[in-house]
């Protein structure tokens, strides 16, 4: 292995470094100095129903939202069922996921998108393939820091990949070394992975891990909504992350919304892909709301006046000055698939839904466990409104039960 490894790292060296194709992994923002004193931002949430969910997590400086979000759904659902609260190695699935990732890489001659992100489908699928393992037996910190930064390792994966397809076109052959080289890298970074290993006492494969605690896997499907394809119809959605090209149920938006509310209804977290890289999404402040656009027909006289001084960046900004509830934007079918199509609604971010609050109005909105820490103003969790759920989801995660029956019977 250490052949295979310094071979790795020679051809790093020499390997030309690419551009990111469309990469949206989001990472941690850098922890703000100033925690938000709920009184400053003019919300008041009251919590309705809240699902059993475990701890928050920090991905930190890793582009690994998915794993953090999708693992949680799983945990989550252990706890329904009266199962023991757990903590899943989100590095074994990482690890696992770059494998099969590179592997594809090379078959499609780097055609395809490589990057530290991943979907929810990828946590199902590499669950399925190779188990699961708990936090204790795999932290995937094997390089000297305490909390994960995966930019390093990310860049040299990429490059080597590179470098070796690059040499096997022009020799019309791979080595037969390249892959037991690219898994030396993530050994070196997040650690060589055990046969097994002891939980409470007991000795596990991950495969039997898995399967005794109850995660079900096999149970849980993908769900969206948009109109370049058929309704009730699977299909794999296109975006840049959904390397395994994942299918997705494909409903109208109303009946996404209904499929989560019966999942939070009858107990269930529900993974959630969504774009956070709006104007309204305030991950300081605890919410995310999606404001109408401000016309100047509805203005007084003094707003007019000062609005049309504003530069367009200012006028951007001033729709999202928000201090308190809003009117926001009503979302249609039409609206919510020219955003995806427009490239405004992008493949950001995995989350988990898990509960259902109202603010100071009444009005609707999904509590949402993140995976950037603590240090916040609702210690990890904020609240989503329902416009912005609506505009802004790629795609939510689902045990099959909690799709309504006369929606499931849709399917052809």
């Amino acid at each position: 292995m250490k052949k295979h490894l310094a071979a790795a790292f020679a051809a790093i060296v020499v390997a030309p470094m690419a551009l990111p194709a469309i990469a949206t992994d989001f990472v941690a923002p850098a922890s703000d100095p100033k925690i938000e004193c709920p009184d400053s931002t003019g919300f008041k949430f009251s919590d309705v129903k809240i699902n059993k969910t475990g701890s928050v997590k920090d991905q930190n400086k890793s582009g690994t939202c998915w794993a953090f979000s999708g693992l949680s759904t799983l945990e989550d659902n252990v706890l329904r069922k009266g199962g023991p609260e757990l903590d899943l190695s989100e590095m074994w699935v990482v690890r696992n996921a770059y494998i099969d990732k590179a592997k594809k890489f090379m078959r499609m001659n780097g055609a395809i998108n490589f990057a530290q992100g991943g979907s929810w489908g990828d946590v199902l699928n590499m669950t399925q393939l190779y188990g699961a393992m708990p936090e204790e037996a795999y932290s995937g910190l094997n390089y000297g820091e305490t909390k994960h930064s995966h930019y390093e390792m990310a860049d040299a994966l990429e490059a080597y990949l590179r470098a070796v397809l690059s040499r096997g076109q022009k020799n019309k052959k791979l080595s037969t070394a390249w892959l037991p080289g690219f898994v030396g890298i993530l050994d070196a970074y997040l650690g060589k992975a055990p046969e097994s290993f002891t939980y409470n006492g007991k000795s596990y494969t991950p495969q039997q891990f898995a399967k005794e605690m109850g995660l079900e896997p096999e149970n849980f499907v993908n769900v969206t909504s948009y109109t370049h394809h058929p309704f009730y119809t699977s299909f794999i959605l296109e975006i840049p992350h959904n390397w395994a090209w994942t299918e997705s149920m494909n409903v109208p938006m109303e009946e996404m919304q209904r499929i989560v509310d019966n999942a939070l209804d009858k107990g269930w977290t529900v993974m959630w892909a969504a774009d956070v890289s709006e104007g309204g999404f305030k991950w300081t402040k605890g919410y995310a709301l999606l404001p109408e656009d401000k016309e100047q027909k509805d203005m007084t006289d003094t707003e007019l006046s000062r609005w049309v001084k504003l530069s367009d960046k200012d006028r951007e900004a001033s729709r999202f000055d928000i201090k308190g509830p809003v009117k926001e934007k009503t979302v249609t079918q039409e609206s919510r698939q020219t955003t995806f199509d427009n490239y405004e609604t992008t493949d950001d971010h995995g989350m988990v839904i898990v509960g259902t609050a109202t603010d100071q109005e009444g009005n609707k909105y999904y509590k949402v466990k993140n995976s950037w820490d603590t240090n916040q103003l609702y210690d990890g969790y904020l609240y989503v409104s329902m416009p912005f759920f609506l505009e802004k989801t790629l795609g939510v995660g689902v045990h099959k039960e909690a799709i309504p029956t006369d929606i499931a019977k849709k399917f052809k």
